[in-house]
Formats: C-alpha cells, structure tokens, sequence
C-alpha cells in the first residue's frame, strides 16, 4: 500500500503539478489553513521554494488566501478538485468528439498520395502520364455514361493518347459516350474517328475547359495543359472529385455545350460540302470580290431568268459582325467580363474605331464614342453590328453566351451609343 495522499500526488503531476508544489497542497488540505512558513514546515520543502509553490497554487486556485497578518492559505478540498478535473475532462472529450470530423478531413486533405481507398472528395493529378494513367482506370471502370468536353486543338490528342480506345471498349459495354467539341477542317479525320462509337456534336461556342465526367460517381477537370497554361504541355494538372456538387458542375458545363452544339453529321456535311465561300477582301482591291459577286449573280439570272435578287441586311450586317468579333476575340485578353471589356477599348482605341469607354461593371455598360459603324448614311449599321460584334468578342473570350442591348440610333452623334452586356 502507497503512503497516504500518494495517489492524489499522483494525479497532481498528472495535471501539471510539480512534485513539491503537490506537497505544500497535501499539507494545506491535512492542516487546514497555515501561513507560507507553517505550509513549508508541514511538506518539507525550503521556504522560498514554498512561497514560489504557493504562488503557483494559488494563481491555479489550488490554494486561497485568508485572515490578514500573518496571511494563510486554504487548500481547495480534494473533493472539489476531483470534480473539476472531471469536468475539464468531460469538456475536453466532447471537444474531441465534435472535431473529429474536421480533424481527419483536414489530415485526409494533407495527404498527397491517392488510392482506391482514399476517403477524400478531391485529389490534385500532377503530370501528363500521371493523369492519363488515372483517366484511363477510371474509363475502365464506367457503367452508364461519359461526358467529355475538349476543345478541338485537344481532340488530336485525345487520340494519340490512346484514350479514344477507353472510349471505345466503354461504349462496348453498353456505356454511352457523348463528347462535345469544336469540329474544323484540321480535326475533321479525329472526329470522324470518335463518332464512329460516340455521340459527337459541335460547339457554336469555344470549349474553354477540358473535362470528363464518369457516370455520377467523379469528375476530372483539367486545371492546365497544351492549351496555354504551364511551360510544356507536360506541365498538365488535373482536379478529380466525387463530390456531388463539384460533378453537377461539369455536367451542367457539358450540357450547356451540348444541347445548342451542331449533330457531328451536319456539321461533316458543312465542312465537306460547304454552302459558303470566302472571297478575300484586300485593302485597294476592295472591288475584286464584288466583281466576283456580280459575276455569279450575272450568271444565275441568264440561266433562270431572274430580274433582281434579294438581300436581307440585318443578316448580311450580323454575319459580317460575328467574324469580326471572332477575329477581334483573337487580338485582346482577359478572362472575365471587366478584363475583356478593358482590352476591347484598347482596341478601339489603336484601331481607330472609336473610343469604347467602361461606364459600369455591373452589369457591364459600355459607351462607345465616335463609332466606325455609325456613317452619315445610315446609323442603322453599327444599331445592329455593334452589338453583334460584342457579344461575338465576349463569348468568344468567355465561353457563355451573352446577350447585349442595342442602342438608340438617334442619339449616336451627340452622346454615343450606351450597350449593357448581360450573361445569358
């Protein structure tokens, strides 16, 4: 058997105290109240150490302070400390209990390696192989269905990685496999390929992120890659999840490509058979494609006999619009609305075509001044180019479609035409 106290002693280290200091407490609670020199007396302990102590306690609550001259102290009954202790642990454990979550989560979250087991929603993919290795495994393991969306720059590659067989042994297992993307003469071969096995359709926007979504069980996004991001394409980073959000958002991303996109069987068609020609138009020879127009025009009317032909203006005006927004969208920068709004009048400005100022950011309101479109002749132009060619320039940099007011026609010489740009 111990000798008396000893296991109070004991839970006192336990709890910070340090051997004397456990003494000169044992001494008070025995003793009842003493003076500092009656306290290092009773525990054996030298008298500035037992001041030091009894400093200590008290600052603890261990001990209080009673009477006047000479002061004593009174020891917390052993009682009371038993159940503050208890209480504190009792705290303590709840404390524990309600952070466990958090503390695995962010344990899990600091983790860089990433397995079958792996409990984590995300998982960052470092490197071309790295994540082609991954999607593949993950190809091999879908049930229902594959969204892919690639820009067309990315399609060749899709092939020569060797990913279009994945696809292929999926759509094999009864897996329906729809890929949107941008089909043009270049990339005509490879998406031909795909769609021998998929649903393809084309994009009338751009394909600004890259991404695969699996079923409903994870999704992977391409952070950056060949198409501008890193320093060689095999700087590739790639985000997978299987939270429920994060999926949502690259289907919603694939479904707003998808439902307005072109059949791939059309769009073939188009590019095999164009309904369209280009007749370049060079600065001083302005009149050699409409000498050219007139030609084909001569010709139809001898053979069918036709007195006139008729022209649809706001269709011409648009169509012309588009490829100028289109061909703008590829002179300036930004990312966001703001970014390519400030780009956009800097453009104006070293193209002479105006002065396009930011009036407001939200919504996006812009006043041109001094407009190339607005002529004497027929303001009407730019009423319907204008806008044409910003929403062209901002979904083209953005990939979301945009909608953008028209302005009023009369006031273009004295105050200039207002456009708000809206997200559609």
């Amino acid at each position: 058997m111990g000798r008396p106290g000893s296991d109070l002693l004991d839970l006192l280290a336990q709890h910070g105290v340090p051997a004397k200091g456990g003494r000169v407490y044992l001494a008070a609670c025995r003793a009842g109240p003493q003076t500092a020199s009656e306290l290092a007396r009773l525990s054996a302990v030298s008298r500035v150490e037992a001041y030091r102590q009894i400093k200590q306690l008290a600052a603890d609550g261990l001990l209080r302070a009673t009477g006047g001259r000479p002061m004593r102290f009174a020891a917390l009954p052993p009682d009371e400390l038993l159940d503050r202790w208890i209480r504190r642990a009792s705290d303590h454990v709840h404390r524990l209990e309600q952070d466990r979550g958090k503390i695995l989560t962010d344990w899990e979250d600091a983790r860089t390696e990433f397995d079958e087991g792996d409990p984590r929603k995300f998982a960052v993919l470092e490197g071309r192989e790295t994540i082609h290795r991954f999607l593949l495994k993950r190809l091999g393991t879908a049930e229902r269905q594959v969204l892919l969306s690639t820009s067309g720059v990315s399609l060749p590659r899709v092939i020569d990685a060797g990913t279009d067989r994945a696809l292929r042994e999926a759509h094999a297992r009864g897996v329906k496999v729809r890929i949107v993307t941008e089909v043009y003469p270049q990339n005509l071969v490879d998406a031909k390929h795909l769609s021998s096995f998929a649903e393809l359709r084309h994009s009338s926007g751009p394909v600004m992120n890259r991404s695969v979504v699996i079923d409903r069980l994870g999704a992977l996004v391409y952070v950056s890659g060949e198409e501008g991001f890193g320093r060689t394409g095999e700087e590739q980073v790639a985000l997978w999840s299987s939270a429920p959000m994060f999926i949502q958002l690259a289907r919603d991303y694939h479904r707003r490509l998808w439902i307005p996109g072109e059949r791939s069987e059309s769009r073939f068609v188009d590019l095999e058979n164009p309904s369209a020609a280009t007749l370049p138009v060079l600065l001083g020879k302005e009149t050699v494609p409409f000498q050219r127009l007139k030609e084909i025009a001569k010709l139809g009317m001898r053979a069918s006999g036709v007195r006139e032909f008729h022209f649809h203006l706001p269709e011409l005006i648009e169509t012309i619009s588009r490829q100028l927004g289109r061909e703008i969208a590829g002179q300036v920068e930004g990312d966001t609305p703001e970014k390519v709004a400030k780009s956009l009048s800097a453009y104006y400005e070293t193209q002479t075509m105006g002065h396009l100022a930011v009036t407001r950011e939200r919504p996006l309101t812009l006043r041109v001044t001094g407009c190339f479109a607005c002529t004497s002749d027929s303001p009407e132009i730019g009423r319907v180019m204008c806008p044409q060619l910003m929403r062209t320039v901002l979904e083209t940099r953005l990939g979301q479609r945009w909608e953008v007011s028209k302005p009023d026609p009369t006031k273009h010489a004295t105050r200039g035409c207002v456009f708000t740009a809206t997200p559609a």
